[in-house]
Order: structure tokens, then C-alpha cells, then sequence
């Protein structure tokens, strides 16, 4: 006989399947010493299936619901009711009758009860279902539980819970449903409380929401509640709400709202030691779940009872590191302008053994710089908001908080001695010194330098195989990196991005203002990104003048793309170009910093957006006029400075100073983007040794598919490789990680408390309604918006603004059809920005939540001088992402 109901005290959170979350966390909150639950027990899914197979019509209209598109609410409104009419007409099986007749009486017969369901797909770590179904409170009778059970059930087929479980991905089959019978406590005081800030994500600080009566009146958002901050043992807020009403028990059943008398609403509903007490029993749940929890508490006879406890699931990851030391991270994706999720391999490439081993941390499938030394009020800005605004405006906010300026530690600086930073550092600096005083061609060397350690590297990855290819992979990536950001590049990186401030600084300080700058940033000689661009202009040109091939690229595929082409009239002119820029460029993508994402050369599918985009909105060679009239541009705002300069006091002196800093700055702007196409072409050589690798491992039978690596680490692969055997279970279970990381947004800047730290835009003259941003480059344009989120799938037409989460340089295509651009990441120094300067279109960056509180196709203005974007109409096209 199965058994259909199960006392808390028997339930673990081995037995979710049985008793869903809620019926889990209960049994488990249960076990935890010295803290108060009401005792219970749950009706088990067993006893739900039960039920709903004794119904010949139900599996019917199941399979009407998965049916049905999750946008149409009329329909899934119409048929969640039948759902629910249906099962509430069926009468509840004796022995299930029996077996919960028989828990009732050894709960205690003379008690009321509460009646709340539990949905196997509830109270996860990975989806909170929290209040999808239904709750039944002061129910009293077995008969009348019978009835509140029944109608729990019914209650899986809400409107609400039905869209929800569309929309992220749970088959209505599948979703089962117990029910936890709880006995009633009748609290004076109730309430929520978060162990982690659920506003800013801080772990140190319990949040509590309390009011009087239940605590239906607070969830219901029927009163203002009491909110008590505590942190370390001591109240930090304390805001008392205007409860003016509360909800009690009725003595006949249910529950009855109530006024309370005129003195009660501004008396705190607790007082501070039992604000401190409850705090401290938060802090002792969420240590035996290992995890910060949702807590739902009442207060009554001076005992504090808990009533359910489930994983917060909103907060963002915090990095771990070994010690207890408070920390400051930044995130490397909104520096790189990629923040979406990486894969495991792709992190990897990232991760480094001692003394360099604390640089970057992860969290939540991303990258974070550990910042805590730069944050100290007497160091100076890092350079971090010139990448991102907001970043360089949340470091200064840590700065000014005398609580975290107090937590810094002197001991908490870097781990590298100042003899390891010097040596690593003096390259770049005898090149920046050089830069400013010498010819800045004499920088063009390290581009021969450079190439030769990319064809080194090919070189020796043909030489290897199996385990010795990975770990020379292993090794090289971070003498790479190390090139990159102590070595040869970093001079001529660092002394473009100098001088570009000095004349802006110097132009402001001696002639009032800095006009000229927005000009000398255009078209700058051997930008790599820039002759990307260009090159797919050409091709695009060439592709123009047969319209078979154009056809063509509307359905082509990316196995037979490139062979497919000579089948097709004119396309036997076309190949050969699409195989050069292949050749030059096919390392490229967008979010290129993930090894993981698919190359152009892997999916060249990806560039048939941005061609056709070209071919409809841009001029036979207008790429190309742009380009030269950048140059003339520049030559002129040159000329233009030299000459104002002149004019005042010590002039002369002035503009030789200024003529000497354009130079350096025109002959190094184009070397900034080059760092990262260095590490690009690194990152693909080394992805097709791994897959290549990867390849045997599947014809071994060691993997199921090639992809599968992009779960592992480099030196996990090596094991794999070495021991012909692979774990599958943890390939799945980061599969399913990845999944939950993609939901996530990722912060700017966090501390090691788990605190997100938002930064702000400052003081703006913006109109009301508008959504501020980053000014990057000056102009303003109308047009309707293209919100982007795959450029693979996106279609941009002459006058159109992109709007993107972020750009890198695997972006750059769409520039030259995009009238404007707005994205969510970003600052002044950062790859959006210097394109859209380089092709004089308005861009604002920084913008938060622009993708979603931009509709696709809404006509918009972008002030690229001021910096902020108006909504001017609704959306009037479908969407295109």
C-alpha cells in the first residue's frame, strides 16, 4: 500500500519528489536545533497522482495546455479554468481520505490548520515558485482539509502558475503537487525575513518585514511593514511602517481583516531584542542550508515559530576566495564588453597559478578583477572609468562609505611582491616614456613581433598531441597574457590612451574647450577592428552586383556556405573574397573573449546579417569615402588646434606640445584594439588544437559530442585526455549551471559581502522620462531603434540605431549601416565608443536595461552630446532579435 502522507519529522530534502520544496525545506527546517516549527505533515505526490488518474479527461486537457502558445492568455485563461472546475468536482480517494484522517488525529484533532501546497518545482535554488498556488489558513475539520486539499491541487492550473511554468520551461506533466497541513499558530507579530539584503545582495545583513496579525496583510502588500536592517549583531534601520490594519484568525474559520486602534501602527511590531533574536535564528537557518534563505516567521507567546524557509534565488553569486578579508571585485565582462555567461573551458583560459592567481575570480559563470587595493580614498581613480562610467562611479561611492573605507585592510593588498610588479610593469613604462618622446611609428615593430609569436605558437600546436598540446595551451596562454598586459603592448596601448587625455585636458585648460577632439579620433591609421570593417565592406560591394548570390546568402548554411557559392551566377567571384576576409579575420565573433562562442570561420552565417544590412542601407563604396573623410577630419581638427594655440600667450610652446601629443595619439590610437585581436588569434589557434582533441575523445567514446569540453577545464580536459575517461554526470550538471548563469545580471562592482554597488550617473540636463546614459560620441540623431541581442538574426536598415546589450569588435559590421548606438555597457574608452567616434555616429552607453526598456522598432532620439536617449513613439514593427 503507498503511503500518502508524511509527518515533517520523516521528511528530508531527499524527498522532494515526494513532498515538493516547501514540504522539503519544512522536514529539513525541522531537524535544526532550536528552532520552533509547527508541527505537520504533507500529503505526498504519490496521492496527487493518485487523484488525477482516476480522471479519463484530465491527461486531455494536458496535453491541450502544452499545446498552447504561452501569449495567449485568453485561451490559456479559458482552459486553466475548465482544469480547475474539473478536478474540483472529483471526489478524493477513500484511502487518501483515510491516511489523512489518521495524520490529522495524531496532529491533533483539536487544532486549526493551514493548507498550503508544494509543487516539486518549488522553493529551488534554481526557480522560486513562491506563491504560484494556492494557501488556506485557520481551516479546521477533516473534512473541511480534505476540501482545502482538493482545491490546492486545483490550484497547480492557475492562470499564473500555468504561464509561469511555460515561460521557464516545465512540461505541466511533469510539475506534481503536494500539500503541507501545517498547524495554525495565531501570532501577534508576523513577517519575512531575507538573511541576505535582497535590494543590494549584502550577506551580512539580515532583512527583516514585520506587521501585526498574519502575515497575509504584508505578503498581500495590505500594510506598510516594519523593515529592520541587522548587521554583526546590531540594528542598523530601523523604519517603522503605517500598519493600520492586520489580519486574524475568525473563530468560525478563515480569516478577517481587522483596524487596529489608533496608537498600534506606529509602534514597532517588534522590539529590538527581538529584532536581534530572530536575526540571529536567520543567520542559524541559512548556516545549516549553506545557502541565504526566504524565511517566513511568526512571533506568538514569546516564541518565535518558523513556518517555511526556502534559498533566496535573486542574489548573485559572490566569489570565493581563501581568505575571511573583505574584498572588492569588478567585473571583467563590462571592462571586455562581453557580459554574458562563459563556459567552463573559457574561463579557464583566464584562471593562472601563483602569484597571479588572485587577479581574476569567478562567480557566476563571469570574471571578476579583485579591485580591493585601488579602492582606498587616498589611491586614485584605476582607469576603470574610462571603460566603464558607472564602474568608476561605484569605486568612488566605496571611497566616500566610511563603513566599507573601514573595512579595507592594509594586508589585503596584492600578493605580488614590488619587485615581481616592477619587472612586470617596466616594459610598459620605458615604452609609454618612449611613445611621448620619440617617433610613435618606431611602435609599429611589435605588430612583426606579434605575428611571429602567433605563427610560433601554430607551429608548436602542430608539433604536439593529445595531453602535451593541452598543457602547452596551458602554459602559453599566460606568457601570452602576460605580453599583453605587462609586456611590449601595453606601452603602446597605455601611451595612445595618454596622450588622447592630455590634449583633451590641455585643449580644455588652455583654450576652454576640446571641439576638436571628437575629430581626431576618426579613422585612425592601422586600427585592425577599422580594416575589418572596411574589408567587409568590399566583400559586401562585390556581393552587391549579383543578386543570385544575394538570394543565395538568405539560405545558405554554414557547412556548405562557401561551396554553395559556386553553384550560383556570380558566385565563383564572390568565394574567393568571403575565403580572404575568412582567412584575415574568421578568429573574430561577438563575446570573442569566450573561446566557447562560435568563430566566424566555424559559423560564417553570422556576417550574412551585417552584409545584407550593407548592401541595403550603405552606397557602393560610401564604407570607403567615410573612412577618408575621417582622415581629413582629423587632419583638419589637427590644423584647427595648432592654430587657436597660437593665438594666446606662450602659444608657440603650446602648440608644439600639442602638435608633438597628436602625433603620438594618431600614430597609437589604431594599436588599441590590436591587444585584443592578439589574444583572439591566440584563443583560436588554441580552440582548434582542443578540438581537434576533442574530436578523438568522441571517436574514443570518452565524450558524446565534441562540445562537450567547453564544460571542462584546460587541466580537467588533460585528465580526460590521460585517463580515456570523462565524468558525465558533472558535463550535465554545469550544462545546467550555464543555464542558470544566463538568467543572472551580472553587477558592475560587488564587495566580498555579496553588496552590489550600482554607481550613478551624476547630475544630467536631461529631459524627464529620458534614460540616462554615458556621452561617448557627440550628435544627435532620430530613428527607429533595432534592439539586437543576436546579431546573427538582426537586420539593420539605413537610418536605424542599434541598441545592444554591449559591442566588441565582433559588433563592428552593423556600424557602418547604424545611424546610432545605444548599449547597456560601456564607457568612454571602450571599443563602442572609439567606433562610433571613428564613424561620427551618436552613441550613448552605460545605459541600463536599455534592451528591455527599449521596444525593437520604437522611434527614438539619441543625444550622443549630452548623453541620454528619448522614447518618442511605441514600437510599431515586430521585434527583430
Amino acid at each position: 500500500m503507498l503511503t500518502y502522507t508524511l509527518f515533517f519529522t520523516e521528511i528530508s530534502k531527499q524527498d522532494l519528489p515526494l513532498v515538493g520544496g516547501k514540504g522539503a525545506n519544512l522536514g529539513e527546517i525541522s531537524k535544526i536545533d532550536n528552532v520552533k516549527v509547527p508541527p505537520g505533515f504533507c500529503i505526498t505526490t504519490e496521492a496527487y497522482q493518485y487523484f488525477v488518474k482516476a480522471s479519463p479527461v484530465l491527461a486531455g486537457f494536458l496535453d491541450q495546455l502544452n499545446d498552447l502558445d504561452v501569449e495567449h492568455s485568453d485561451a490559456i485563461q479559458l482552459l486553466g479554468q475548465r482544469i480547475r472546475q474539473h478536478m474540483e468536482s472529483l471526489p478524493v480517494p477513500d484511502e487518501i481520505r483515510r491516511q489523512i484522517g489518521q495524520a490529522w488525529q495524531e496532529t491533533g484533532v483539536d487544532y486549526a490548520y493551514a493548507v498550503r501546497s508544494s509543487a516539486t518545482a518549488e522553493d529551488l535554488p534554481g526557480a522560486s515558485f513562491a506563491g504560484q498556488q494556492d494557501t488556506y489558513l485557520n481551516i479546521k475539520g477533516i473534512d473541511a482539509i480534505v476540501d482545502h486539499v482538493r482545491k490546492c491541487w486545483a490550484s497547480l492550473f492557475s492562470d499564473r502558475a500555468i504561464v509561469y511554468r511555460a515561460r521557464n520551461g516545465f512540461d505541466h506533466k511533469q510539475v506534481l503537487l503536494a500539500v503541507v497541513v501545517q498547524r495554525m499558530v495565531f501570532p501577534e507579530v508576523s513577517g519575512i525575513m531575507f538573511t541576505a539584503d535582497p535590494v543590494n545582495g549584502n550577506r551580512k545583513i539580515v532583512s527583516i518585514d514585520a506587521s501585526f496579525g498574519l502575515g497575509e496583510a504584508l505578503v498581500s502588500g495590505m500594510v506598510n511593514a516594519d523593515l529592520y536592517k541587522v548587521k554583526d549583531n546590531k540594528i542598523l534601520t530601523k523604519q517603522i511602517g503605517d500598519k493600520k490594519i492586520a489580519i486574524y484568525a475568525a473563530p468560525e474559520g478563515g480569516t478577517r481583516e481587522r483596524a487596529l486602534p489608533d496608537e498600534m501602527p506606529k509602534c514597532q511590531a517588534l522590539t529590538d531584542e527581538q529584532v536581534l533574536t530572530l536575526a540571529a535564528i536567520g543567520k542559524h537557518i541559512e548556516q545549516y542550508f549553506g545557502s541565504p534563505q526566504d524565511i517566513e516567521w511568526c512571533f506568538a507567546d514569546g516564541i518565535f515559530y518558523i513556518v517555511q524557509s526556502r534559498p533566496i534565488t535573486t542574489l548573485y553569486p559572490v566569489p570565493k576566495l581563501a581568505d575571511n578579508r573583505f574584498h572588492v571585485f569588478s567585473s571583467f565582462g563590462h571592462q571586455q564588453m562581453m557580459t554574458d555567461p562563459m563556459k567552463p573551458l573559457g574561463l579557464s583560459l583566464f584562471q593562472f597559478s601563483e602569484p597571479y592567481d588572485h587577479i581574476l575570480v569567478m562567480a557566476g559563470g563571469r570574471l571578476f578583477g579583485d579591485i580591493t587595493s585601488s579602492c582606498s580614498p587616498e589611491k586614485k581613480q584605476t582607469g576603470l572609468d574610462r571603460m566603464d562610467a558607472l564602474m568608476g562611479s561605484a569605486i568612488d561611492e566605496i571611497k566616500n562609505r566610511r563603513d566599507l573605507v573601514a573595512l579595507l585592510q592594509p594586508e589585503g593588498q596584492p600578493r605580488m611582491s614590488f619587485a615581481q610588479l616592477k619587472k612586470l610593469a617596466g616594459p610598459a613604462m620605458r615604452t609609454i616614456q618612449n611613445m611621448t618622446t620619440n617617433d610613435p611609428s618606431q611602435a609599429y615593430h611589435v605588430y612583426g613581433w606579434a605575428e611571429e609569436k602567433i605563427s610560433e605558437a601554430k607551429r608548436t600546436l602542430r608539433q604536439l598531441s593529445g595531453g602535451d598540446r593541452i598543457r602547452f595551451i596551458d602554459r602559453d596562454k599566460t606568457e601570452m597574457l602576460t605580453w599583453v598586459l605587462h609586456g611590449k603592448m601595453m606601452g603602446p596601448f597605455m601611451a595612445g590612451m595618454l596622450s588622447f587625455e592630455l590634449i583633451d585636458r590641455l585643449s580644455k585648460r588652455w583654450l576652454g574647450d576640446s571641439k576638436e577632439t571628437e575629430d581626431l579620433g576618426k579613422s585612425p591609421p592601422r586600427n585592425n577592428t577599422s580594416e575589418m570593417g572596411l574589408a567587409l565592406g568590399d566583400l559586401a560591394d562585390i556581393i552587391r552586383q549579383y543578386p543570385a548570390v544575394i538570394t543565395y546568402l538568405h539560405q545558405a548554411d554554414d557547412d556548405t556556405l562557401l561551396t554553395g557559392l559556386g553553384t550560383v551566377k556570380g558566385g565563383h567571384h564572390v568565394k574567393p573574397v568571403f575565403e580572404e576576409f575568412l582567412q584575415q579575420y574568421g578568429m573574430r565573433c561577438t563575446g570573442e573573449i569566450d573561446i566557447t562562442r562560435p568563430r566566424w570561420r566555424e559559423k560564417p552565417s553570422q556576417l550574412i546579417p551585417a552584409i545584407l544590412s550593407h548592401i541595403q542601407s550603405v552606397q557602393p563604396g560610401e564604407h570607403r569615402l567615410k573612412f577618408a573623410k575621417g582622415e581629413k577630419l582629423a587632419e583638419e581638427a589637427a590644423k584647427s588646434l595648432s592654430t587657436r594655440l597660437k593665438k594666446i600667450k606662450g602659444g608657440t610652446v603650446k602648440a608644439k606640445i600639442m602638435d608633438k601629443l597628436i602625433k603620438t595619439y594618431r600614430g597609437l590610437a589604431g594599436f588599441r584594439e590590436y591587444p585584443k585581436y592578439f589574444i583572439v588569434s591566440h584563443f583560436d589557434l588554441y580552440k582548434k588544437a582542443i578540438m581537434e582533441e576533442a574530436e578523438k575523445l568522441v571517436h574514443q567514446g570518452v565524450l558524446k559530442q565534441a562540445e562537450d569540453v567547453y564544460y571542462l577545464s584546460l587541466t580537467e580536459l588533460e585528465q580526460v585526455i590521460r585517463t580515456a575517461h570523462a565524468d558525465q554526470q558533472l558535463i550535465a550538471d554545469r550544462k545546467e549551471n550555464y543555464l542558470e548563469y544566463e538568467k543572472l545580471t551580472p553587477p558592475r562592482v560587488m564587495t566580498s559581502e555579496g553588496e552590489i554597488i550600482y554607481g550613478s550617473y551624476g547630475q544630467q540636463d536631461a529631459p524627464t522620462g529620458s534614460l540616462p546614459g554615458i556621452a561617448v560620441s557627440a550628435g544627435v540623431v532620430e530613428g527607429r531603434a533595432r534592439v539586437i541581442l543576436k546579431p546573427e538574426q538582426a537586420k539593420l536598415d539605413k537610418g536605424d540605431i542599434l541598441v545592444a546589450t554591449f559591442t566588441d569588435p565582433g559588433w563592428t559590421p552593423f556600424f557602418v549601416s547604424a545611424s546610432g548606438v545605444v548599449t547597456e555597457v560601456g564607457g568612454l574608452m571602450t571599443h563602442g565608443a572609439i567606433v562610433a567616434r571613428e564613424y561620427g555616429i551618436p552613441a550613448v552607453v552605460g545605459v541600463q536595461q536599455a534592451t528591455t526598456l527599449i521596444q525593437d522598432g520604437q522611434r527614438i532620439r539619441v543625444n550622443g552630446t549630452k548623453g541620454y536617449i528619448e522614447l518618442l513613439e511605441d514600437s510599431q514593427v515586430n521585434p527583430i532579435h
